[in-house]
């Protein structure tokens, strides 16, 4: 008759089996520390910006941030429908460890924020210099800010603190737009 401590007995060995091929295929560590930052992508930023610049049918700025900010990703979308258009978002590692992303759009303030934030409606604003910026933030969300340039809308969200939202801002408005 089989009782419980057999099928003990019977899954040991299949669970010692899991763990080797787990082992095996580097897929599991028995290390006692924690989590430890990898290291950041390299994206170049000013070829990227540059490249959207000259293809892109609206202004494109290259922010300075400040050096220990690092580069780590990129893109180039489009949002269709009514208001859209193409959308060129370079996102950077803070000195803080957060991440922060800038997007830059020729589409309107509505068809960016429904593209990038969903269904999130705007919840106040922040003045910023000259510049206003509209908020978006949710309990549980990143927060968001757009603002309009003029021929372009530009959306700033992350995981940083105000002080990251704002330096950012800061260098988004007082970039020239690139020559192409």
């Amino acid at each position: 008759m089989n009782d419980y401590r057999d099928l003990f007995w019977s899954l040991i060995p299949l669970v010692l089996i899991a763990v080797v091929f787990a082992g095996l295929a580097s897929q599991c560590s028995f290390a006692a520390k924690g989590p430890t930052q990898g290291q950041i992508p390299h994206f170049d930023a000013k070829a990227a910006l540059t490249s959207d610049a000259r293809s892109l049918p609206f202004p494109i700025r290259n922010p300075a941030v400040p050096a220990d900010w690092t580069p780590n990703s990129g893109s180039r979308e489009n949002i269709s429908g009514t208001g859209g258009g193409p959308i060129s978002t370079v996102g950077y590692i803070t000195n803080h460890g957060a991440y922060m992303r800038f997007s830059q759009s020729s589409a309107t303030e509505e068809a960016l924020s429904r593209f990038v934030l969903g269904s999130r409606y705007a919840t106040g604003t922040e003045q910023i210099g000259d510049q206003k910026w509209i908020v978006y933030a949710e309990p549980g969300s990143e927060s968001a800010w757009i603002t309009d340039l003029g021929q372009v809308r530009v959306l700033i969200t992350g995981a940083g603190q105000r002080e990251s939202f704002v330096t950012l801002a800061q260098a988004i408005t007082a970039a020239p737009p690139i020559k192409p």
